[in-house]
Parts: structure tokens; sequence; C-alpha cells
């Protein structure tokens, strides 16, 4: 019985363990990490380019065209670091184009969602314009190389980190499509926990 209690007292001092352990409640994930995502790390049917190019809708139709589903043991949220610290935050990258001719112009949103989606949470949403650089070369160099050419995406406390099952998701409206739009690349930073 001492120790119950000292445990218990131990563990609301030092922010876990104690009661909550034992009675059954799963502890909170500690151990954040930081991380990008990007398309190959999408589920089964949203893991390629062609498949996310596939899903691209018509101009002025919002569209999900990238999905993960969150794996067992580990919590995610978009976003990583602080602005109080832009050394540390996670720069957003994002860019539809015709290889060599032209861009796709529209609009980004990241959504987390819970595993039957009917519980969407807009987190972001951007113009794609301000999502790349200019040379339409290929995706790569299309890819910004200066922070002062990206989009800053810290962790977005302000939404909860989703769990076991929950969706991360990247929604596309079309504005202007490419001539041919054959390429399509992102890296989406996020915080995850394990």
């Amino acid at each position: 019985m001492l120790n119950g209690i000292v445990g218990n007292l131990l563990g609301g001092l030092l922010g876990g363990g104690g009661q909550a352990a034992s009675n059954g409640k799963a502890a909170r994930l500690q151990n954040p990490f930081k991380s990008h995502l990007i398309v190959t790390q999408g589920d089964a049917a949203y893991d390629t380019e062609a498949e996310v190019l596939a899903l691209v809708g018509a101009a002025g139709t919002w569209t999900k065209i990238w999905q993960r589903t969150v794996p067992a043991q580990m919590e995610y949220r978009f976003g990583f670091g602080s602005p109080a610290y832009p050394d540390n935050q996670g720069y957003l990258f994002f860019v539809i184009l015709d290889e060599g001719t032209n861009f796709s112009i529209g609009e980004v949103r990241l959504v987390q969602n819970n595993s039957r989606e009917s519980r969407p949470i807009l987190v972001f949403e951007a113009p794609d314009t301000r999502l790349h650089g200019t040379t339409v070369t290929t995706s790569e160099s299309a890819t910004p190389t200066s922070r002062q050419d990206m989009m800053a995406l810290p962790e977005k406390v302000e939404h909860p980190r989703v769990g076991e099952d929950s969706l991360l998701q990247i929604w596309y409206n079309l504005i202007t499509a490419a001539t041919t739009a054959d390429a399509v690349a992102f890296a989406v930073p996020v915080t995850i926990w394990q």
C-alpha cells in the first residue's frame, strides 16, 4: 500500500506513472522527432506520382490527392519546430508540373481526419505558387533551396495530435492545369511521437 501511495505521488510529481499506468489508461506518447512526409509514404492508393496526379480533380473542385494512415503506437501533428526559432521550424514544399513546360496552379490544404473521415480538421491552406521555386525543368529543380523562398510550417500546436488509424491528408483545388502534368513532389513537415 505504501509503495502504491509513493508511486502515485512520484508519478504525479514527475508527470507520469502512478495511478494512470496501473488503472489501464494509456500514457501519452513521448520522444517527439521531426520528419517530412513525401509522396512514397502515402497509403497504397496514394504512394506514387502517377496515382496522385490521377486524383487531381477538375478546376474549382477540392479533391483528396494524398493520404497517410497513422501507424500503431505513434501520433502525428503537421509541422515542426516553433516560429520563435526559424532555424528549427519546418518548411513546406509542394509542386505539380509538366516538366520542362509549366506548373499547375492551385491551392493546397493539409487536413487531419479520423479513420472514418467524419471529423476533418483543416490545419493549413495556401496557394501552391508560394510552395515551390520558379525553375520548371523538373520537380527537383523546382525545389527551393533557401529558407527565404519557402513557406514556414511550424508545429500546429493549436490542433490535437492524431493517433493510430487517423489520417493525414492533402487536398488540392486546381485553378489552372499544367499542359500535361507529369510530376508531383512535396515535403510536408510533421512532428512524430512514439
